[in-house]
């Protein structure tokens, strides 16, 4: 069982959210406006938050669903295929008009990502091609991205956690949430108390190495990570949350489910890239 924790009770767990072609360069820093700097390391792989929590949580429960979109073209099937020889099982609706979302993440010295995003495809809870009749069965599921429908439709699962990235999104549903995971560092992942109604059962607010806050006072502390053994912070964000999407799904007290989240934020601060591939 690849677990990798003490908790060995394999769910039904999925993941909503985009795929990313990633193309990874390790630098001494990232550029200033008309800078040339040369890469030391270089690599491609897939990426993207929903692949990176889709990847922490089938490693952790044996096996995840994932709902995603990609282009008609090779750098979408690349991206489904890493995934599923990872044991991710993969439900992808294809978009002959678009093209498969692209990311170029620069990792400097001081284990920092900086990252271009092309192109905006998630997944659409309109799509009928999308098997969304199996959320019913699913005990948890992590929401990264998609639409209206899409987000509506993850309801069904027994356990809904989500990323604070889409707060619009989650502002325009109304959907209940049982977890919600924001950060104090990313401007992008900021909540606030009110910002949401109905207000998500939980608040998690990360601090990176500093561990963390939960809305009703309780801490936690960051997995400890050796300095020698950090690689990169890519990906540490959401292999968090799908670590706590494990530990709500397994019904663990809350905290277990944060140490299963802080153990898996650090083991994606030791793997090269996404995955480590």
């Amino acid at each position: 069982m690849p677990c990798g924790l003490l908790y060995c009770l394999v769910m039904n767990v999925a993941v909503i959210g985009h795929i990313e072609w990633g193309r990874f360069v390790h630098v001494d820093h990232a550029p200033t406006s008309g800078e040339i700097i040369h890469a030391d390391d270089s690599w491609e792989e897939v990426a993207g938050g929903g692949s990176v929590a889709a990847m922490q949580l089938s490693k952790l429960n044996g096996n995840c669903f994932f709902f995603t979109s990609i282009g008609d073209d090779e750098i979408g099937k690349h991206a489904v295929s890493q995934l599923q020889e990872s044991g991710v099982e993969v439900f992808a609706s294809v978009q002959t008009d678009q093209s498969t979302k692209s990311i170029f993440v620069h990792i400097d010295d001081q284990y920092e990502r900086t990252i271009t995003v092309t192109g905006d495809l998630k997944p659409s809870g309109l799509d009928t091609s999308l098997p969304w009749d199996r959320l019913a069965s699913m005990d948890a599921v992590y929401f990264v991205s998609g639409d209206e429908a899409a987000l509506k439709l993850a309801r069904q699962a027994k356990a809904l956690v989500s990323t604070a990235r889409i707060l619009p999104l989650l502002q325009l549903t109304g959907v209940q949430l049982d977890a919600l995971v924001a950060s104090s560092k990313d401007e992008g992942e900021v909540y606030s108390p009110g910002e949401l109604v109905p207000e998500p059962k939980i608040v998690v607010t990360t601090k990176g190495v500093e561990g963390g806050v939960v809305d009703n006072g309780v801490t936690y502390e960051a997995a400890i990570v050796a300095h020698n053994e950090l690689v990169d912070t890519y990906g540490c964000g959401d292999s968090f949350a799908a670590g706590l999407t494990f530990g709500i799904g397994q019904r663990l007290d809350l905290k277990e489910a944060l140490k299963a989240a802080a153990q898996s934020g650090a083991e994606a601060a030791i793997r090269r890239g996404a995955f480590g591939h």
